[in-house]
């Protein structure tokens, strides 16, 4: 009889789950998960908790899943694990075996297929388990043949001569996929015992000239080609990702419809061949109003995302009505490219294209935002209305996969110009943790995402009351169960065209803190993912890509995190702010940073080094009431004035302000380009192989792009670059700043 209380089942089950009971903050204080944080993430994850019953079954199910799977779902092994060993579990009894035919085939992505098999006297049975009065038997199928680094699809058979498996059948068969990764991340042979750096812009910060409000691919090849004459060897970019581009919960790039997809807002619209060639499209672009439109976007002190989409999406209509009559009817070259690409992006791109003409006439129709606002027959990709919408709005959908067609176009152009540059790096991109919750990734990925959750973080010295990230999280089993698949093609597409990729938040690889609905992210808990799949998967497409993987380890901190990292070769992320002796505040010597690592002063998160010197971040803070009392303002406050001292303190002591330069910060009220370059003089003399400079701080702007925690009080990532790109590009301290890395 089972006389466990409800509570310790749930703490049972919640253990199986992977959800972490106990953890230790930033602070070093003990946190436990309630039980009904417990409870609540199990139910999100889809597990029925109403009766002990039914408690009872799900710890049963899932500590028995592994031996009643016949194959798991998917393996994921490194290529330096052969000859392979796939083990199945067959319901058998004692002296069966003998008489099982075991046949086997590996296909790989070209389609080639080797076939094996086992039987008779060969079955060897490694371990066996009664279940329900029902022996499994464990037998590994042994691949002889060495496989190369890729995707494989494994068809496994088990034949017996009489119907002895359950349900009276006498074969068992299943499709599993297995990955072969290899065992590190690509690292660029200049790298292997060098070093670069790079500059980090907000890429819709950017004005020019040419551009419509927001920065653009025209700009971005601009500034490509000025950093690379500065002997720079990447340019760092905010995420691309498609995201409402609307006011006031659908500006950031960290909260995409979509980590798949592209922002459209990003295109430079007058390089598109149809508008180029269109004589009636030129002449709208030419005429009176629309220039006012234009000349209004650049004006505007902040960026008005609705309205540059907007003007974009217009022509880009247009453009599209050209490209129909021109190319997709009549197969010419470029229709025929376009085919390819659609081809090529199958389901994903095909219901991506889809959930966005289904949005856009909600939104027309029904005012309707996320899909969880649509009419409840449009709310799964698989009911039959939506497939009815898929037929009769096709050439709509032919429009959102034209849009990104033109993306990949003007982004690849970007990738080939970095290449002819010989930079080091190149394209330095950045991947958010994960995608909103009334967007297309949710949409077409709903049985693998947790309802009734949000992701976050917990309080922590950055944001004294937790973060709530306002996205759902995937499930773990759910994304094992389908192979990984989704996560593949995320990583794959943000790598396409870079030859860096940062990972936001690269700890939720490990384990993801869930903010059940209700909650305050004090109360969530972190739930552990399969890190060893992923990061086998990570290094495999970074070989592949060619791009090296920065992996964002800042925040509360697992146990081993970093040095898992390491092991697959992925840089680690360091700030200045936050390098310090720890217990002492002063900050880290250059000499003990990791080599492999990149390091920066501040992130768009954090102040900027103008903003810094002058508290304007905490005096924003306060002026916003994120401060619960006047005691830990006074005390950030003082600590502030602290670490500059310490700053001072640091960069004398390693030389790098000149005789007589002051000690005392309050002789030195504001940042100046000296001391600037000092800091970066700084981080120059560190280990690390790969540097970031922020275009803000060279450029001198107060405000950090983003603050945690805040909505609409704050001005997030619609801020635009003090200058526009024309006075950048001649700007002499950027000159200044090539030879800090130059002669360190």
């Amino acid at each position: 009889m089972d006389t466990r209380s409800y509570d310790e089942m749930i703490d049972e089950l919640s253990e199986i789950c992977g959800i972490v009971r106990e953890y230790y903050d930033i602070f070093g204080h003990k946190k436990v998960a309630s039980s009904e944080t417990q409870k609540a993430i199990l139910r999100a994850m889809g597990i029925k908790l109403d009766s002990p019953e039914e408690i009872r079954r799900e710890i049963e199910e899932r500590r028995e899943r592994h031996w009643k799977s016949f194959v798991e779902p998917v393996r994921v092994v490194s290529e330096n694990e052969q000859p392979l060993a796939i083990p199945v579990h067959v319901p058998v009894e004692k002296g069966e075996e003998r008489r099982l035919r075991l046949t086997w085939s590996f296909k790989d992505e070209e389609g080639g297929k080797v076939e094996s098999m086992l039987s008779g006297d060969a079955i060897s049975v490694a371990e066996d388990r009664y279940i329900d009065g029902i022996r499994y038997a464990k037998i590994d199928l042994r691949e002889e043949r060495r496989f190369h680094i890729g995707y494989y699809e494994l068809d496994v058979q088990c034949a017996h001569p009489a119907p002895v498996f359950p349900g009276g059948e006498n074969r068992l068969q299943k499709r599993v996929k297995v990955i072969i990764t290899p065992d590190t991340c690509y690292l660029p042979p200049l790298l292997q015992g060098g070093r670069t750096w790079g500059l980090s812009i907000n890429l819709y910060s950017v004005g020019s000239r040419c551009n419509w409000g927001i920065g653009d691919f025209g700009d971005l090849a601009e500034i490509v080609k000025w950093v690379s004459d500065l002997k720079g060897g990447f340019v760092g970019i905010n995420p691309l990702h498609l995201i409402p581009n609307t006011r006031t919960f659908g500006t950031s790039p960290y909260s995409p419809i979509t980590k798949l997809y592209k922002n459209f807002i990003y295109l430079s619209i007058e390089k598109i061949p149809e508008v180029s060639e269109s004589e009636e499209i030129q002449a709208t672009l030419r005429s009176d109003s629309f220039q006012a439109k234009l000349r209004s976007l650049k004006r505007d002190k902040l960026i008005d995302y609705g309205k540059t989409a907007s003007l974009k999406e217009e022509i880009l209509r247009r453009a599209f009505a050209v490209f129909y009559e021109r190319h997709h009817t009549t197969d010419t070259p470029r229709g025929k490219d376009f085919k390819k690409y659609v081809s090529e992006g199958g389901s994903a791109l095909e219901y991506f294209g889809l959930f966005m003409a289904i949005q856009g006439q909600m939104k027309r129709v029904h005012h309707a935002g996320g899909w969880q606002e649509w009419p409840e027959a449009y709310r799964h990709p698989s009911d039959p209305l939506v497939l009815e919408f898929k037929k009769t709005h096709a050439k709509e959908i032919l429009f959102y996969q034209y849009v990104q067609w033109l993306i990949e176009k003007q982004h690849q152009e970007i990738a080939e110009l970095v290449g002819d540059l010989g930079m080091a790096v190149g394209l330095y991109h950045d991947l958010a943790i994960g995608s909103v919750d009334g967007g297309s990734d949710v949409w077409c990925y709903q049985d693998m995402i947790a309802g009734d959750v949000d992701t976050g973080a917990p309080p922590d010295d950055y944001s004294i009351h937790g973060q709530n990230w306002g996205f759902p999280p995937l499930i773990p089993d759910r994304l094992k169960e389908r192979g990984y698949e989704f996560f593949v093609q995320t990583i794959r597409r943000n790598m396409k065209y870079g030859g860096a990729l940062r990972i936001d938040h690269a700890l939720g690889l490990f384990r993801l803190f869930w903010i059940p609905e209700g909650m305050a992210p004090k109360d969530g808990a972190y739930v552990r993912y399969p890190s060893e799949d992923l990061l086998r998967i990570i290094a495999l497409e970074s070989v592949r890509n060619n791009a090296v993987v920065i992996a964002e380890d800042l925040g509360t901190i697992g146990e081993n995190v970093r040095e898992e990292l390491k092991k697959f070769r992925m840089f680690s992320y360091r700030l200045f702010y936050f390098e310090r002796d720890y217990p002492d505040p002063s900050f880290l010597p250059p000499e003990r940073y990791p080599n492999m690592a990149l390091c920066a002063v501040t992130t768009h998160d954090l102040p900027t080094l103008y903003g810094y010197w002058i508290d304007q971040d905490l005096r924003t803070k306060k002026k916003l009431g994120m401060y619960p009392d006047q005691d830990i303002w006074r005390l950030q406050v003082n600590e502030r004035e602290r670490d500059k001292q310490l700053i001072l303190s640091a960069l004398k002591s390693h030389r790098l302000l000149p005789d007589g330069y002051p000690t005392d910060p309050k002789e030195i009220p504001q940042m100046t380009p000296e001391l600037c370059l000092a800091i970066y003089r700084y981080l120059a003399k560190t280990p690390c192989k790969l540097i970031l400079v922020s275009l803000d701080d060279i450029l001198g702007t107060l405000d950090q792009q983003n603050m945690p925690a805040t909505v609409d009080s704050y001005p997030n990532w619609i801020q635009k670059a003090p200058v526009p790109l024309e006075e950048i590009l001649s700007d002499s301290r950027f000159s200044d700043l090539s030879e800090v890395f130059e002669k360190p």
